[in-house]
């Protein structure tokens, strides 16, 4: 159980330090996952930082009664100038795995799958690759809560589809506080969910119920599930109207991104494009199943 108690958090800067979070009180339950939603800068990276000890709040505690990881896919705790394996060996003595050092290094460099830069300075690294060994290295220890910030979002199509499975495998013995745009993931992956809004924080029993505020919170339209297609020619017809939604929403989305007047684009637009491409791949899926289907009967 994590039980947060009168929690508020600001940061100084030249914009003034209003509250990002105010007098935030909320149980999470051992053995529940929960999808974290809110709009850009309503606080759920700095929530999920407080929560895994990364952070100290201005006021109030957070009480953990279980092992709770750091956020997966944290990148920025890495020594540049060591090796990816020495960065692995350092962290795993630091948790007091001194025994199981050599079985945590070939596990990490397995997942990370970065080839021969495993063994170089961890400054040369691109953005991505430094993700895969975070990740990698998140997952190699065991703790009774996984935080997750994006994580499935890392790397290319087969990376994030084995980061998915990796996620199951761990809900199965732990659980899950998750940030993430895509509604289909956090649906996968949630039961509950805590929508931040104005500094407030709001919990929900049901992720459903959870999504439904945040696009209430947002004036962000729903998007309708996809018409299971009956025939190989409607589900490609489903698949061509799908490609064209998530163009259409990953355009809006640059458009929103490269305007010099706006710091961080909508936050609304980021989510429809995920959700767009979640909508993609699950029409994709059913293509692939009748055409599965068609070869086997042939």
């Amino acid at each position: 159980m994590i039980e947060i108690r009168n929690l508020y958090k600001r940061y100084h800067n030249h914009h003034g330090s209003q509250w990002v979070l105010k007098d935030i009180n909320l149980t999470i339950p051992s053995g529940v996952s929960v999808g974290l939603l809110g709009r850009n800068g309503a606080g759920k990276s700095t929530l999920l930082r407080l929560i895994g000890g990364m952070d100290s709040p201005d006021r109030g505690a957070i009480v953990r009664e279980s092992r709770v990881s750091w956020p997966i896919g944290l990148a920025g705790g890495f020594q540049g100038s060591m090796t990816g394996r020495q960065n692995v060996k350092f962290v795993a003595r630091i948790h007091g795995a001194d025994e199981e050092i050599d079985k945590i290094v070939d596990e990490v460099e397995a997942f990370a799958e970065i080839g021969e830069a495993f063994d170089e300075p961890v400054k040369t690294y691109s953005s991505g690759m430094r993700s895969r060994l975070a990740f990698g290295l998140s997952l190699a220890f065991d703790f009774d809560v996984y935080l997750s910030d994006e994580a499935t979002a890392v790397g290319d199509r087969a990376f994030k589809a084995k980061a998915k499975e990796a996620f199951k495998d761990r809900v199965g013995r732990a659980s899950l506080i998750m940030v993430s745009h895509g509604e289909g993931v956090l649906r996968e992956f949630c039961e509950a969910g805590i929508v931040l809004d104005r500094g407030q924080a709001r919990w929900y029993d049901r992720i459903d119920d959870a999504i439904n505020a945040y696009h209430e919170a947002t004036d962000s339209p729903k998007t309708p599930p996809l018409k299971v297609p009956s025939s190989l020619t409607e589900a490609k017809q489903t698949l061509r109207q799908a490609n064209r939604r998530f163009e259409q929403a990953k355009l809006a989305y640059q458009i929103a991104s490269d305007d010099p007047a706006r710091n961080d684009p909508d936050d609304r637009l980021r989510w429809q494009m995920e959700d767009a491409r979640e909508r993609m791949h699950e029409a994709r899926r059913y293509v692939q199943e009748f055409q599965s289907a068609k070869a086997q009967s042939a």
